[in-house]
């Protein structure tokens, strides 16, 4: 799987690998050849390059690249971002390396440049650009210079992706060893263009004295719980889920839902309908089951049968007090229950409420798939921080598995583990697309998958089932497209 460091992770990273013997001149020497490299597939000999050096070790990174990019022929002129005499450690080391004269960082370095690299700040930057640094990111961006960043763009924060005053819009990223979270988070993967990853000598044995808690949502973090069906399965084997329905003219989110869920992996899927709805959604079911479900009584009759083992309530749904019973009801058993749409709303303000019902339940698990305007209105205590922060500020507080969608959908756990999604179309913001979602997550569950490992499996898949759609997707492509996804999960 692969791990996403946060800025003070990665540092901890590079100073494990000194520690363990490792020259940090070698490890500046291994970045700064990989960004020549980059500079050098990307443009032809004789290329003018601008390098923009900023007064720490991304810096040096830029020196080392100027250094290499002269030796293979390029022009290159160096701007700094402060003195030369003020540099230290590796940096002035690598200074000292560099032929190229530093002159003082101003716009004229620019002048007849064919390509920039930004080696100013990188991942580590935590204030607002300002003055000379904030100057040069203007005139570069009016300009339309093709840029190569080193680690991130200035002006993007590692941690949160979010632009710092302003910031660099690459073409190209070079960073090393792992990536960040503002490599995924947006703003910041915009800002990125082209990522690479580097191997510049850091052991990856580093990585368990750190322990991160971030992935990259992909299906090496989940494959080991991936229900693959045996030999000898049966449709009982692989869980029952139940999905609820909205009123009569309301039906549609529902029965997306349950298609999903049966199409994800569940054995068993059945729509819980008001009576006035039995009628609507009769019509277009086939392979879902339809059972009459009015109170919230009734769907604790309907639960006393422990085969139901995953339950979805939330889509069109209905909003207010009767949706509160309905999920303290679904709660109320060893069994998944995936939350969204209406039935988080109709917590809005008193996530405590929600909270205490999660805890209440004592097996239950609980997953709630907000977008961000769902989160606010649940969640207007946590308001600051990136969508990391406030995705796990959010698990931490209920005790729920917190999946906050959008492009950059993060799945975040009680525990601390997240991951951070990077393979979903913009053709997804189309009405319906969340409820599949829903479904997806509860068909999973439904066929054993762990309440986190469900959520990040199904953001993946619904991602996956709508680039092989491609534009024009609507919501109900999206279930037949799942057929082709789980093909290519289940075969060897």
């Amino acid at each position: 799987m692969h791990e996403l460091l946060s800025t003070a992770e990665m540092a901890r990273a590079d100073a494990a690998a000194i520690a363990g013997g490792v020259p940090g001149i070698r490890l500046m020497e291994a970045a700064g050849r990989a960004v020549a490299d980059a500079v050098a597939t990307r443009f032809p000999l004789a290329t003018r390059v601008a390098v923009l050096c900023g007064p720490g070790n991304n810096g040096g990174d830029g020196f080392v690249a100027a250094r290499v990019l002269r030796e293979r022929g390029f022009r290159v002129r160096l701007g700094l971002l402060g003195d030369v005499g003020a540099l230290k450690g590796d940096a002035a080391e690598a200074a000292a390396r560099c032929p190229v004269p530093a002159e003082p960082l101003s716009p004229e370095i620019l002048a007849d440049a064919g390509v920039v690299v930004d080696a100013l700040f990188g991942a580590g930057l935590a204030r607002p650009l300002e003055g000379v640094a904030a100057e040069m990111v203007r005139v570069v961006t009016a300009a339309r210079l093709p840029v190569v960043a080193v680690d991130l763009p200035s002006g993007i924060s590692g941690d949160t992706g979010q632009v710092l005053g302003c910031a660099f819009e690459a073409i190209a990223s070079v960073t090393f060893f792992r990536r960040k979270p503002g490599h995924l988070l947006l703003p910041g993967r915009r800002h990125c263009g082209a990522v690479r990853v580097v191997d510049i000598g850091i052991p990856g044995a580093v990585l368990g004295g750190i322990a991160p808690q971030t992935f990259v949502d992909e299906p090496a973090l989940w494959r080991a719980h991936y229900p693959v069906p045996r030999l000898d399965a049966h449709k009982y084997g692989r869980g029952h889920a139940l999905v609820l329905s909205g009123p009569a003219t309301r039906t549609g989110a529902a029965r997306l839902a349950a298609g999903a869920a049966l199409r994800a992996g569940a054995g068993l899927v059945t729509l819980a309908s008001p009576g006035d709805a039995l009628a609507v959604n009769a019509a277009h079911l086939t392979a879902v089951m339809l059972r009459k479900v009015d109170t919230p009584g009734d769907l604790a009759a309907m639960l006393a049968d422990a085969r139901f083992n995953a339950v979805a309530l939330g889509p069109a749904f209905g909003v207010g007090a009767a949706t509160r019973e309905f999920v303290a009801v679904a709660l109320g058993g060893a069994r998944t229950v995936v939350l969204d749409a209406d039935a988080l709303t109709s917590f809005a303000g008193d996530a405590a409420a929600l909270a205490a019902l999660v805890g209440a339940a004592g097996e239950a698990f609980a997953v709630l798939t907000p977008h961000e305007g769902e989160f606010h209105r649940l969640f207007p205590q946590i308001a600051a921080g990136s969508k990391l922060d406030r995705a796990r500020a959010a698990a931490a507080a209920t005790g729920a598995v917190v999946l906050l969608k959008g492009p950059d959908t993060v799945v975040a756990a009680p525990d601390g583990r997240a991951a951070i999604a990077e393979n979903a179309p913009p053709w997804l913001a189309t009405a319906g697309s969340g409820d599949v979602l829903a479904g997806i997550v509860t068909g999973l569950a439904a066929a054993g998958m762990p309440a986190f490992e469900a959520a990040a499996a199904a953001v993946w898949m619904h991602g996956e089932a709508a680039n092989a759609v491609g534009p024009g997707l609507i919501a109900e492509d999206l279930a037949p497209a799942l057929r082709g996804v789980v093909a290519g999960l289940v075969s060897p």
